[in-house]
């Protein structure tokens, strides 16, 4: 028997709208960090992900969630989708997930493409969508989720 699994994550708050997680197939974290610079041993400077205990209005989280199969079973059709919470900003780019195709939301979820093909309203006018228009992230895996095997997605949002 095979596993369908869809993943809704709230800013480390997970929704599952098979029921996956809650049935114990899927253990789905969710890391809200953000970037620091620091000087290593040998005195050269580097990027460290350091968790975002306090950030300011401008300041960037990184979200990344990582879910692994706990199940015997293989998972298919693996989909996770992170809203962005109102306070912060889509960073254009910024979305990653190894193995998976990845789109965006404008109209709070109801509809997803990738970024270029997506519009808005302005005014009674349809325009094209930009980053500060993306209301949620999904990232589906293209192929199955073995028994035991993880996967990652992750993105960056700006504090407004």
């Amino acid at each position: 028997m095979k596993i369908i699994c869809r993943l809704l994550v709230v800013t480390g708050v997970l929704f599952s709208t098979a029921g996956l997680a809650q049935q114990g197939h899927l253990n789905v974290q969710t890391e809200v960090q953000k970037e620091e610079l620091v000087i290593n041993a040998s005195g050269e400077t580097e990027r460290r992900l350091v968790a975002a205990a306090t950030v300011v209005p401008g300041d960037d989280v990184i979200y990344t969630i990582t879910f692994t199969n706990i199940s015997d079973e293989t998972a298919e059709n693996v989909v996770i989708t992170n809203p962005i919470a109102d306070h912060l900003t889509y960073v254009e780019g910024s979305a990653f997930g190894p193995g998976t195709a990845i789109e965006f939301s404008v109209d709070g979820g109801t509809t997803f493409g990738d970024l270029a093909s997506l519009t808005v309203d302005v005014d009674g006018e349809r325009k094209p969508a930009a980053a500060e228009d993306i209301t949620h992230v999904r990232w589906t895996m293209q192929s199955q989720l073995q028994a035991g095997a993880k996967g990652m997605a992750r993105f960056r949002a700006r504090l407004n």
